[in-house]
């Protein structure tokens, strides 16, 4: 959420924001309703400080602004009730470099690495290779749960594992997080990410504190409980400190979180019904981080070149992708995508998403820093991917050979035990 102050003296900037992320929302009535709230606090000061002037005194009259005074607090609560259900639909303000767009299509690649597959055969997609070596099976879970589940076997669930290893790994050594900073060349805290199994569900409270809980149609509520499933880690992680006090020296701070995540997927009947693009239930580990407002942009960048270096490891091609406004979502300031290349569908497909908050979650959170100078101020927040399951299809689809069986990335070969997935291997 925004501060009133900031809307009040930037009105202009918060009207282009809401175009910008086409977001249809009346500033000028959230301007005139923080003016009636002020009016209104200043007149129940006023009416308190004549209630305690009269004293016990002329009763009808004290009785009367005592009337006047319920009134108001009344008609203040009504107000206060009115300007925070608008004030949470106004969007964070899009950094300058972030792209004006309507959709999707309008965002900006603006960096390519690695090279293509070139096969002499033709490649296939990462359902028919799961298909033949026995990888994924859609059929029974559809029995089980229907639509857009799978289970997933054998030598794929250790592949899994084995990139959700060297993600944690990667994470967790100050060592590498060095390397990536200066290769970066950037001027960041190498303090390790914790890992962390987190929660699952989450209260609504929190959950739209986060600003996270919209799309509703698109999270799985609990059944009669305040409960929803997550839809991501960060949802768990970044909502973790909430109404608490960091003292400077403690940030940042640093999550890996590791969660089975759910989405309804509404909205994408026929789309991406092969495989496992687009599915109701994912494993996901995701980078969590709590800063001061003046290191945040440079964690955003951190976060990103620490997902490239991990793209890079796994020897995958991939993109790297300035969303814009209209894409990057309400609470977000800039969002990054990196976008794998599958040569099974001849095209590249999102894999990471890394997104920069400033302080916009913090304030409904309250989470605050206290400074060195005794000041207290909001954190800045920052979440990315490390690992989905989608960079499984990507290994599937990029290191697939003629005879349908798929190598294993030099990387990850120490964690799996083996060096490809074939029928049959022993």
């Amino acid at each position: 959420m925004l501060d009133i102050k900031f809307i009040r003296e930037n009105s202009e900037k918060v009207k282009k924001a809401c175009q910008d992320k086409n977001i249809q929302l009346n500033i000028d009535e959230i301007l005139a309703l923080d003016t009636k709230r002020r009016s209104l606090i200043v007149s129940s000061e006023n009416l308190k400080a004549k209630q305690r002037k009269l004293g016990k005194d002329n009763i009808d009259e004290a009785r009367k602004i005592k009337e006047e005074f319920l009134q108001a607090a009344k008609t203040l609560q009504e107000t206060e009730i009115q300007l925070h259900q608008l004030l949470v639909q106004v969007p964070n303000i899009p950094l300058a470099d972030v792209p004006v767009g309507k959709t999707e299509a309008e965002n900006q690649v603006i960096k390519m690495v690695g090279k293509k597959p070139i096969f002499d055969f033709t490649p296939k997609n990462h359902w028919e290779l799961a298909q033949g070596l026995d990888l994924i099976d859609k059929e029974r879970a559809t029995k089980v749960t229907g639509a857009r589940f799978a289970y997933l076997k054998g030598d794929l669930v250790k592949l899994q594992w084995a990139l959700m290893h060297f993600g944690v790994e990667v994470l967790s050594s100050e060592k590498t997080l060095a390397k990536i900073a200066r290769a970066a060349k950037l001027q960041v805290s190498t303090k390790p990410f914790v890992p962390v199994l987190p929660p699952l569900m989450i209260k609504t409270g929190p959950y739209d504190a986060m600003d996270r809980l919209e799309p509703r149609e698109e999270r799985y509520k609990i059944e009669g409980e305040d409960l929803w499933l997550q839809g991501s880690a960060e949802h768990v992680l970044g909502t973790m400190h909430m109404q608490e006090t960091f003292e400077e020296a403690e940030l940042p701070v640093r999550y890996v979180g590791y969660a089975t995540s759910f989405r309804k997927e509404a909205g994408t009947y026929g789309k991406d019904t092969e495989g496992i693009i687009r599915m109701h239930q994912f494993d996901k580990l995701e980078m969590e981080s709590l800063t001061t407002a003046e290191n945040s942009l440079d964690e955003h960048y951190f976060m990103v070149a620490i997902q490239e270096y991990l793209m890079t490891q796994l020897g995958l091609p991939y993109q790297v992708v300035l969303k814009c406004t209209a894409d990057i979502g309400k609470p977000n300031a800039r969002g990054i995508d990196i976008d794998v290349w599958l040569p099974g569908q001849d095209k590249y497909r999102e894999t990471h998403t890394a997104d920069y908050m400033t302080d916009y979650q913090a304030r409904r959170l309250q989470t605050k820093v206290k400074r060195k100078t005794g000041t207290t101020e909001l954190v800045h927040t920052n979440d990315a991917t490390a690992f989905s399951q989608r960079p499984l299809i990507a290994i599937l689809e990029n290191y697939q050979q003629k005879d349908g069986s798929v190598k294993v990335p030099k990387v990850l070969q120490k964690y799996t035990g083996f060096k490809i997935i074939k029928n049959g291997r022993k």
